[in-house]
């Protein structure tokens, strides 16, 4: 196994979602890579969760002992992949030799994030590892300049974009100057059960139905591919859907499937 027994979570900032409203001149704005959160303490790779990242001995070498922030990311769609990777692979397996850890934040730096990027772009390039790259940050002017950022970044295979207050210190928790820009939102979910398909999906799975943390119950039919419909989510497995706003009963509108979610649902 890759993890080591769950500990403590680390201390790590979470995100808002975008809604508008805001100073956008305020921000630096960065693409939201969809991976699984790595938190360096200095001398160890955490989950979001808590849990202590097996990694071989030449990834982390030679990284500084200054705490960073950042996405184990292997590419676009392939969040899955990512997961498996980090929660499955020993220190040993070359798998590793996939994942790109991508730094967007310095925690125990100091100082609010005007200070602290410069510093983030400036540790990580004394890294010399070509797996570790500082996420690029910029700004925009205007909303137009904003939603064409996210149609560029869409267009690419990416998820969406992330807002990080200028004058925002590292924080934990939520409300703390972090949001994110998509054009869906998305959410988890378990799964409780697998209905059959009819017609062209006839001997393959059509649906899944699904559970939420706080116990709501719906079905997705939506965003599989044939493999996946042939070779169906588990029972008791948790996946991840997107969504476009809820209907008048609070279920998810136009749920459709993303992928796995190997470990189940981050923490909140």
């Amino acid at each position: 196994m890759a993890l080591a027994r769950a500990g403590t979570p680390p201390p790590v900032e979470l995100v808002d979602v975008y809604r508008g409203g805001v100073d956008l001149s305020r921000y630096w704005v960065s693409e939201k890579f969809d991976g699984v959160r790595g938190y360096w303490d200095g001398h160890h790779l955490w989950t979001r969760g808590g849990q202590r990242v097996r990694v071989p001995a030449w990834f982390t070498h030679g990284w500084p002992d200054v705490p960073m922030d950042g996405e184990l990311w292997v590419g676009y769609g392939q969040f899955s992949r990512a997961s498996v990777i980090v929660r499955s692979a020993g220190p040993h397996d070359p798998a590793w030799r996939e994942i790109h850890y991508r730094v967007f934040d310095l925690p125990a730096y100091g100082g609010d994030f005007d200070h602290r990027v410069p510093a983030i772009r400036r540790i990580v390039a004394a890294i010399h590892d070509p797996w570790v790259v500082a996420i690029r940050q910029f700004h925009v002017h205007d909303k137009a300049a904003l939603h064409a950022a996210l149609q560029r970044v869409l267009a690419r295979g990416g998820e969406g974009l992330v807002l990080h207050r200028g004058d925002a210190p590292y924080m934990a928790g939520r409300g703390v100057g972090l949001l994110k820009v998509k054009p869906y939102r998305d959410a988890e979910a378990r799964v409780i059960a697998i209905q059959p398909g009819h017609g062209r999906l006839k001997g393959r799975m059509g649906s899944i139905e699904v559970r939420t943390p706080d116990g709501r119950t719906f079905a997705i039919g939506s965003g599989f591919t044939d493999a996946q419909r042939a070779d169906p989510p588990s029972i008791g497995a948790w996946v991840t859907y997107r969504y476009n706003g809820l209907t008048s009963t609070g279920l998810p509108r136009f749920a459709r499937f993303l992928h796995l979610r190997p470990g189940g649902p981050p923490p909140g």
